[in-house]
């Protein structure tokens, strides 16, 4: 398969601010006994962090490959955060943001409702350092296992919230397009979330004259976004599950019931994912810096990514590693 090679619209400003950047180098693959590391962060002494569809959550030793199992969910983990103490939150499908204080204990429930309904699809997580934590819910709609139903359906029932260092739980923004990867600026002034329904990164800001107010960082993008994280570099770099489909483009300009039947359709006849190796990086303007892609021969839909000192850690949906390459 040919990579995609982004030519931003015209519409978009701050999407064609981009510069022209290499094919992403080789993914190397660190294997693991279980499938789909759906998110993937680095812990404070350099070990990789993901969790797979079975519940599991693994301890991976990047310098060696050694995979160490560390705790049990009871549901799929999503989006990771990993503090500086050690501990990490994570989300869980049906059971909302947990928490794993250490290697071996068991996780315990931070959010698992906001305004009296319980959290069915939390999806990323990041905290601050005062203790304040911000989330995405990807949909209100449907679970996990029916994520494909929540992008078919536009629904539109995406959250990002927050929860204060005293406990109070606040939407910040509702009806996103199938939220997803979230980011919290170094100085604290705004957060950042990814649409994956409607390919662009959204803004609320935190602080400044702008405070309570939502804009875009970037739009029109021409792959889905998924999670998201700072890198070691201070750019946001983005794991992007795969070009655009121009058949699920067209389809979601037609009235919500057509697009409803096609869940209906047997999997093989859905718009499906095309088979790619994907990351891009932005700065706190929207300008994009790094557009790799390469062919998903060895590793595909790439749903997260970690950059530290130049090397990218990458997790995915449907492999059954960890990949591995670098900033060329």
């Amino acid at each position: 398969m040919r990579p995609h090679r982004w030519t931003p619209p015209r519409a978009t400003a701050r999407a064609a601010q981009t510069q022209s950047t290499p094919a992403l180098p080789e993914v190397r693959l660190i294997p693991l006994p279980g499938q789909g590391p759906e998110d993937v962060v680095l812990t404070a002494d350099g070990h990789v962090v993901t969790g797979t569809e079975d519940g599991a959550i693994w301890r991976v030793d990047p310098a060696d490959g050694t995979v160490e199992k560390i705790a049990q969910a009871a549901g799929r983990p999503l989006g990771m955060h990993a503090d500086a103490d050690g501990s990490l939150l994570i989300c869980v499908a049906g059971h909302g943001v947990l928490r794993l204080t250490e290697a071996g204990a068991e996780l315990e429930p931070v959010i698992t409702e906001v305004d009296g309904e319980r959290i069915i699809f939390p999806s990323n997580v990041v905290r601050d350092d005062v203790g304040t934590v911000y989330f995405s819910i990807s949909s209100r709609r449907w679970p996990f296992e029916q994520w494909m139903g929540d992008i078919l359906e536009h629904s539109g029932s995406g959250r990002l919230v927050r929860r204060d260092q005293a406990g109070q739980v606040d939407v910040l923004i509702d009806g996103l397009q199938f939220a997803n990867g979230v980011v919290l600026a170094p100085d604290r002034s705004c957060v950042l979330v990814a649409e994956t329904g409607a390919y662009r990164i959204t803004r609320y800001w935190l602080s400044g004259p702008r405070a309570g107010t939502v804009d875009r960082l970037v739009e029109n993008l021409p792959g889905s976004p998924d999670n998201m994280l700072l890198g070691s570099d201070g750019l946001i770099w983005i794991g992007m599950v795969a070009p655009r489909n121009p058949l699920l483009d067209r389809m979601l300009a037609l009235p919500g019931i057509f697009r409803r039947l096609t869940w209906a359709l047997p999997e093989w006849l859905r718009p499906a994912p095309a088979r790619s190796a994907w990351v891009i990086a932005l700065d706190l303007d929207g300008t994009v810096v790094h557009d790799l892609q390469r062919p998903g021969d060895n590793f595909a839909m790439v749903t997260s990514v970690v950059e530290h000192q130049g090397t990218l850690y990458l997790g995915s949906l449907s492999e059954s590693a960890v990949g591995v390459s670098a900033v060329p």
